[in-house]
């Protein structure tokens, strides 16, 4: 099992763990896809008028991910400078392991931890959400696009997961693939959320769908950590 892990190519487990955290990002990003939705002019509201504004939300929201993730990555890098190449990236691995268990269990509801990492994230958002606000309503996609790529920045607990993660990717570009993977794999639930809101955010916020997301990211973190400390012992 811990060889399948390794092997599993980094971007589609990235799009997964994205997917798996579908009930997590109902939460953090669907009460900003109803209010840009319901923003809106009714007549904008429904089908092909709606799609170019959630693309373009959703575009700028990947965009700010594509971005952390090469700055974590180009962090990684220079810092497996400084140390043996292989260790640094070894340990990286299994504290992104680390974030992945944490992560699963806050997604289940049996843990609540990864919420202090959020808390820090918090001090860098008070500065952004003011001019954030200011793009609200949202009237054209354009004005759709910028409030994306500063609510991109909202913390997350699952998303700072995939920023250490890519810590360990090797370089800025890996990392920015990463998260460009990642941001992907989020793209179902939060289009879904502009037309289905209700629908879909009473699903995924049903006990038994957060437990067995949360029970899957962590058996995957665990796969990660295990295989990153058995490599390095």
């Amino acid at each position: 099992m811990m060889e399948l892990a390794a092997d599993l190519p980094p971007y589609l487990a990235a799009a997964v763990v994205a997917l798996l955290g579908g009930v997590h990002c109902v939460g953090m990003c669907g009460g900003i896809v109803g209010v840009l939705t319901l923003g809106l002019p009714a007549e904008q509201r429904t089908g092909a008028r709606l799609l170019p504004y959630l693309l373009a939300y959703n575009s700028g929201r990947i965009v700010s991910y594509t971005l952390a993730g090469a700055l974590a990555g180009g962090v990684g890098a220079w810092a497996a400078h400084l140390l043996s190449v292989r260790y640094a990236q070894l340990g990286l691995q299994a504290l992104a392991g680390a974030f992945m268990l944490a992560l699963g269990l806050y997604l289940a509801g049996w843990w609540a931890g990864i919420t202090r990492i959020e808390r820090v994230g918090g001090v860098v958002w008070r500065r952004i959400e003011p001019v954030a606000r200011r793009l609200l309503p949202v009237r054209t996609p354009l004005q759709a696009l910028a409030c994306g790529l500063l609510w991109g920045w909202l913390p997350c607990g699952l998303v700072y997961s995939v920023v250490v993660w890519a810590i360990a990717a090797g370089s800025a570009r890996e990392g920015a693939l990463l998260l460009l993977a990642f941001g992907l794999g989020t793209l179902p639930v939060l289009l879904a959320m502009g037309t289905a809101a209700a629908a879909l955010g009473g699903f995924v916020r049903r006990p038994g769908v957060r437990r067995l997301a949360g029970a899957l990211v962590v058996a995957f973190g665990a796969l990660q950590l295990g295989w990153a400390l058995r490599a390095l012992l």
